[in-house]
């Protein structure tokens, strides 16, 4: 007997094959069967009925920071509504584990900064009693509703080794030693691989770089030579030049780190902009290089451009700029003093929009930005319109009208990005997914909750690319989202719609599938508040042959496994 059997859908096997009408019979967790519809004679305990809808493998997310709320939140909510059935954690070099006595509260403001996850809820939600890699992974068996592997993270080796000193110095020959052992360990209890950041954006509960920013080149390529020895392991790399543009060094040192692992390395995230494709083309020159001497070199990129939330309240993406870091390292009443003053914010502006911002000038493109959540009656009205027209009537720059807004709220104004994508830019985008440099994804789920929910990326791009602006085939599209990363991270028998492999499947409809709105919830551990979205038109999601979705709603099972280096994945090489 079946335990689950799907009839009368539109089967698109992931694979970039074109879609076909077929029946899936699955037992056992595994698709046991995919015939000509009506052929499939066995009985089944469960019925779906797939007419008008399409039958997909379930969507692989690359780059999520689902480590924390995994444990509260285990069906990694939005992803799985929108269709993800696997998640890859411990992304950017942050990681819960490997853990040392006293040191919980060092990584949870760290988190808490670098990957906006609410403080409270990092403090209320987690029990923090594990101290190894392994311990910590140990904590999702038969606890989630998703499949979830996790990267080891530098910081927190780095961490371990050499207590409050690895925020501040080099590494000695011992320590490095130890950080060595302990990634090795890591990787023998299941890790995906190990990741790591030099971003001069990531900075710890202090507002000081966090640990992964003081290593060396030798104790970079030492660790990534312990990835070597560990089959079915990856590397992800975060650097300055994510947000910018590469420089020498930065290349040859992510091609020196997959050539010396011998393992692809991923990095994130890649913008796409149509009117200066050379940024892109130039930051994926990186992989063609690689790939001539025996590296493979992976750019993460998203299928468009979400909105993002700004408020110089709690969080504003610039906080990492020289003077913006100072600004906003002081309380509400001084910082408010700070943005009234004209002088600071001409100091201010000119940093935002200076080449050393890299990608974040983006954000800085004030009169495109739309006025959200406003407070004080001298605001009332401005909702909804953007900061150049209000900057307009005023007769000020759109800087000035937006500190002016946001001074008169005690700087709780919410602000939007831009997500409006034309034809050009989306027959662009596709163009640059379609590239076998690229990996689709790069959503952070999980992480900077108050400012935006990349999580729904999936619906978007069915919605997008496909849909709406028909630059790309809903067959390719899938498998940009399915067999691509499988095959990326070695997933085995993950990512495809065939006989043997997990029953990780999407039942979704072409013709309206979408991401609902994004509102503010406030069902964090504490209380406290998340950006999300709800999914339109995703009918089932089956994770290992379990519903975990119904009609858009989450049923509560829990099938997922621990995706564990070796036992769940295949070797990998560069």
């Amino acid at each position: 007997m079946l335990d689950v059997i799907i009839t009368g859908g539109s089967v698109i096997d992931g694979m970039g094959s074109p879609a076909r009408n077929a029946d899936l019979g699955v037992r056992d967790r595994r698709i046991v069967t995919i015939a000509e519809p009506g052929e499939i004679t066995e009985s089944a305990t469960r019925h779906i009925d797939a007419r008008g809808f399409i039958v997909a493998p379930g969507f692989v997310d690359p780059h999520t920071h689902y480590d924390a709320q995994l444990l509260w939140d285990p069906a990694a909510t939005p992803s799985s509504l929108h269709g993800v059935t696997s998640v890859i954690g411990g992304n950017c070099g942050f990681t819960l584990a490997p853990l040392a006595p006293g040191d919980a509260d060092f990584l949870r403001r760290m988190m808490a900064r670098v990957e906006g996850m609410p403080l409270e809820a990092l403090e209320q939600g987690l029990s923090w009693d594990w101290q190894t890699f392994g311990e910590f992974l140990d904590q999702f068996e038969g606890n989630v509703g998703v499949n979830a592997g996790f990267m080891v993270g530098h910081s927190a080796i780095r961490r371990l080794v050499m207590g409050p000193d690895a925020t501040t110095r080099d590494a000695t020959p011992t320590e490095i030693d130890a950080m060595e052992q302990v990634l090795r360990d890591s990787l023998a209890a299941g890790g995906l691989g190990w990741s790591t950041s030099l971003s001069y954006s990531h900075n710890d509960g202090d507002n000081e770089p966090v640990p992964s920013r003081q290593a060396t080149r030798p104790e970079l390529l030492r660790l990534a030579a312990a990835v070597h020895d560990y089959a079915g392991t990856s590397l992800e790399f975060i650097t300055s030049g994510c947000l910018g543009q590469f420089s020498e060094d930065e290349i040859e040192l992510m091609i020196d780190l997959s050539t010396t692992a011998d393992r692809p390395l991923n990095w994130n995230v890649l913008s796409i902009n149509p009117n200066n494709a050379s940024v892109h083309e130039h930051q994926l020159s990186a992989a063609t290089r690689a790939a001539e001497r025996g590296g493979r070199i992976v750019a993460l990129a998203m299928p468009e451009n979400g909105p993002s939330r700004l408020c110089f309240h709690d969080y504003f993406a610039l906080f990492s700029l020289p003077l913006w870091k100072d600004v906003f390292g002081l309380a509400v009443p001084e910082r408010t003093a700070k943005f009234a003053d004209i002088g600071v914010r001409r100091e201010l502006d000119a940093i935002a929009n200076s080449p050393d911002a890299g990608a974040l000038r983006g954000l800085a493109r004030w009169a495109s930005l739309e006025i959200g959540t406003t407070f004080d009656a001298a605001n009332d009205g401005l909702g909804g319109r953007t900061v150049g027209d209000v900057a307009e009537e005023r007769g000020q720059t759109a800087f000035d009208a937006m500190c002016d807004i946001s001074v008169a709220d005690g700087l709780r104004t919410t602000f939007w990005t831009s997500s409006f994508m034309g034809a050009r830019e989306a027959a662009v985008r596709a163009d640059v997914l379609r590239d076998g440099r690229v990996l689709v994804g790069g959503s952070d789920a999980g992480a900077h909750l108050d400012r935006m929910c990349g999580a729904r990326y999936p619906t978007m791009f069915l919605a997008g690319l496909v849909r709406e602006h028909q630059v790309m085939s809903l067959e390719d599209a899938v498998q940009l989202m399915t067999d691509v990363p499988a095959r990326y991270f070695g997933l085995r028998d993950r990512g495809r719609l065939v006989e043997g492999a997990f029953a990780d499947i999407v039942v979704f409809d072409a013709a309206t599938v979408a991401a609902d709105r994004i509102v503010n919830v406030a069902d964090l551990p504490g209380g406290a508040e998340r950006l999300t979205s709800a999914a339109i038109g995703i009918e089932h999601v089956l994770v290992n042959g379990t519903a975990i979705v119904e009609h858009g709603a989450l049923t509560g099972a829990r099938p997922g496994v621990v995706l564990r280096a070796g036992r769940d994945t295949d070797p990998i090489n560069a």
